[in-house]
């Protein structure tokens, strides 16, 4: 292998009595947990206990910014300025420090998470309002970013402001001719073979090519991290066998 790329997870999805996502199952088989801070899931209650569990099993954690949509679970662009843009995500790192700080972990990195993902890499005007929202919060605090064929709008505000970038991948999504993920509104936007999902892990792991959703395009994207889910039976199967590829160890 030649890059040890960090397994992250998006977690602490709860909100009250509805339950989402099976973060104890999940939680020993990655490095870095994406923690929501209440904008598009999430509770107090879920947030403490959700860094609180990553402490348990050392674990980085993570401040998961969305927009402010519990009912679209955050998948919705609104229509905010860059201002708000940046003042949300500042807001919302508070929240998880908050619980760090109660915990004694440090907050480690910043994920958007859903639309403002999507939007922070298409749009230069939001990938530099939560580029701002860091800097002035921990300029030490790596920005999590979607690997894109295209990384200079991303590389040119980097250096701007002083953050570093992580770039992540997915294993159980599919990607367009330009490196972007695919809706999930597309069929076969989301990977659910188990061994389409461990060996896309391993060529980013390796650095090697992955054939784009076209199916002829073929895309070598830079790795740092690899997004991981576990929401069911198979996703956690998946997880555990992602670990024990690229980590070494029975799933």
């Amino acid at each position: 292998m030649t890059t040890r790329l960090l397994l992250n997870c998006d977690m602490g999805e709860r909100l009250g009595h509805w339950p989402m996502g099976r973060d104890e199952e999940v939680m020993p088989w990655i490095d870095c947990a994406n923690v929501a801070c209440g904008f598009h899931a999430s509770d107090p209650v879920t947030l403490r206990k959700t860094v609180a569990l990553a402490a348990r099993h050392g674990v980085q954690v993570g401040a998961h910014p969305g927009y402010p949509d519990l009912v679209g679970f955050g998948r919705r662009s609104l229509a905010c300025t860059p201002n708000e843009v940046e003042q949300m995500v500042l807001y919302q790192m508070g929240a998880v420090y908050a619980a760090c700080r109660a915990e004694s972990i440090g907050l480690s990195y910043v994920k958007p998470h859903g639309a403002l993902n999507h939007d922070m890499m298409r749009n230069p005007d939001v990938l530099e309002a939560i580029m701002a929202a860091v800097a002035a919060f921990d300029p030490e605090l790596p920005l999590m970013v979607t690997s894109v064929s295209d990384r200079s709008a991303t590389e040119r505000l980097s250096r701007q402001y002083g953050i570093t970038v992580w770039n992540e991948v997915f294993a159980d999504r599919a990607y367009d001719a330009e490196g972007h993920l695919v809706s999930r509104q597309t069929p076969g936007a989301v990977h659910q073979d188990r061994d389409t999902i461990v060996a896309q892990a391993v060529a980013f792991a390796n650095g090697t090519p992955i054939l784009a959703h076209d199916g002829k395009t073929e895309l070598t994207l830079l790795a740092d991290t690899l997004c991981v889910h576990g929401d069911n039976e198979e996703s956690i199967a998946a997880v555990q066998a992602v670990h024990a590829a690229l980590k070494g160890g029975s799933p």
